[in-house]
This record gives structure tokens, C-alpha cells and sequence, in this order.
């Protein structure tokens, strides 16, 4: 069975080249990559591949794949990060004003705590939190 390679889409790899080339010449010292050309790389990468990208372009990998990643490059792996903030908002209030819940927190090490709310005097959450983080710390 044979195999057929398809181009970059609207970006080839000598134009890329060309801008690459023309702004290193023409940019101040040590100023950063502008945001167009980036946008062709990352175009690039997406067709071709990081590492061949990187590799001509002389860009630094990780930066490039992290941009590829954050545009939805193919094969890009979904971002998995925790919420940076979780509200607990009181609901289902029984008639005497308390209610129940249940929080369960658990850090990459594989530590739990789990916080039994009883009573409509809520504890310092952020408190009680912190101190599981920092317990193994």
C-alpha cells in the first residue's frame, strides 16, 4: 500500500524560513518572537510536526509545542490542570438552617481528607485545605 505525503496547507517551509530570517535580521536584540510569526509556525508544526519545525526554524521545542498544544495542534493531548478555585455554595438548606456536605480532598501523593460539614457553621475551608498540602511538604 502506498502512501501519499500532502504539503503544509497554506504555509511551506521555505516561506516560514524567509520570515524567520527577515525578522532575525531586522529585529532589536533580544527582543521576543511576534505573535504572526509564531501563528506560522505553529501553522507549520501542526502540517509537519514540532521537532522538524523547531529543528529549521531554529525555535526552541518546548515553547513551539506548548504553542501547538494551546492552539489544538493534532494530536495535541487535552489540558488536564485542576481548578484554581472551587466555590461552596450553600444549597438544599433544611428548615432549622442546616445542611450537610461532604468535601473529599486528595493530593498527587495519594493523601485524602475528607471534611464532613453538619452544622451551618462553616469551618476555614482554605485552612483546613492548606493543611494536607503542606503536611508532606
Amino acid at each position: 500500500m502506498r502512501t501519499r505525503t500532502t504539503p503544509a496547507p497554506t504555509t511551506t517551509l521555505s516561506r516560514v524560513c524567509r520570515e524567520f530570517e527577515h525578522w532575525r535580521q531586522t529585529r532589536p536584540r533580544r527582543s521576543a518572537i511576534p505573535a504572526g510569526l509564531w501563528a506560522l509556525a505553529v501553522e507549520h508544526a501542526r502540517a509537519v510536526g514540532v521537532h522538524a519545525t523547531a529543528r529549521r526554524l531554529r525555535l526552541d521545542y518546548y515553547s513551539l509545542k506548548q504553542r501547538v498544544e494551546a492552539a489544538g495542534g493534532a494530536g495535541a493531548p487535552v489540558a488536564s490542570t485542576p481548578p484554581a478555585f472551587v466555590e461552596v455554595v450553600p444549597i438544599g438548606i433544611g428548615p432549622a438552617g442546616v445542611s450537610e456536605c461532604v468535601i473529599d480532598l486528595a493530593d498527587a501523593r495519594g493523601t485524602t481528607m475528607r471534611i464532613a460539614l453538619k452544622s451551618a457553621a462553616l469551618p476555614d475551608l482554605a485552612a483546613l485545605s492548606q493543611s494536607l498540602w503542606r503536611a508532606r511538604a
